[in-house]
């Protein structure tokens, strides 16, 4: 599949799009800090944080794109995912809110 010929252009969020992205990305480094206490310094450890990085970075993308690399329009939770509460607190749909 061709790239999208946006795909090296800047592809500034929406709004909602910047909350699920700030969601992903709170995630990744509550993860980083979990690894961050677990994994012993090492290339290993170096690697998996490097790595971590990049899936955020994905993430991102993901957000703001199509499959096809189109640009994406307003952002929605995907359905059965994450969704917030009315305190803010972010959890898996269908388990209680803290």
């Amino acid at each position: 599949m061709p790239l999208h010929p946006s795909t090296f252009e800047y592809l500034k969020p929406t709004g909602e799009q910047l909350t699920l992205m700030d969601i992903a990305r709170t995630a990744a480094a509550n993860y980083a800090t979990v690894l961050e206490g677990l994994l012993p310094d090492g290339p290993d450890k170096t690697y998996t944080l490097r790595k971590l990085r990049e899936v955020g970075m994905w993430a991102n993308i993901a957000i703001t794109r199509h499959p096809d690399g189109a640009p994406r329009g307003e952002a929605q939770p995907p359905p059965g995912r994450i969704q917030p509460t009315p305190e803010g607190a972010q959890v898996p749909e269908g388990r209680p809110a803290p």
